[in-house]
């Protein structure tokens, strides 16, 4: 798997499209088909992602054999890389691309000066809070956000430390 840099239109316009259909396979059984819509235009839209770049963040495209399998999507803060995204096409999942990308992550915190990877997870994506507790991360703290539109995101946050802590 290749993870590269997406900047360009085209590379934005590219996982615009991917997002949306992981989005509203995956989604729509969690929160619902009009809350979907409303979050993909609100933060994975071409305009959101170009504003969100804008702000710090780095969106990169993950490739097999040349075809878009997924995307990251990061913001360096303080002393933690926030993954607000990572998300792969239905076949790839559960085939060890995700923990791939958290190496990858991990490289780039370095990087960064980060100690360490902080994120969201809707607390009823169980199968996607299991997956992230197999790869280090723990439930920090429960956390609800108000996205705007009537909506809310219900999530915990989660972190992985980055740091290795000498033994005495």
């Amino acid at each position: 798997m290749d993870i590269v840099a997406a900047h360009s239109d085209k590379e934005l316009l590219e996982i615009e499209r991917l997002a949306s259909a992981i989005w509203h396979e995956h989604y729509t059984p969690i929160i619902g088909k009009e809350q979907v819509v409303y979050m993909l235009e609100k933060f994975q839209s071409f305009k959101a992602m170009k504003e969100q770049i804008f702000d710090g963040y780095e969106y990169y495209s993950m490739t097999e054999n040349n075809e878009l399998i997924g995307y990251l999507g990061i913001q360096p803060r303080e002393n933690s890389l926030f993954l607000s995204k990572i998300y792969f096409t239905k076949s790839m999942r559960g085939k060890g691309l995700a923990r791939i990308a958290l190496g990858f992550l991990a490289e780039r915190a370095k990087q960064l000066k980060c100690t360490a990877i902080e994120l969201t997870v809707n607390k009823y994506n169980s199968g996607t809070i299991a997956a992230y507790e197999k790869m280090g991360f723990e439930k920090v703290r429960p956390a609800v956000f108000d996205i705007g539109g009537g909506y809310i995101m219900d999530d915990y946050i989660m972190k992985k430390s980055l740091v290795q802590h000498a033994i005495s």
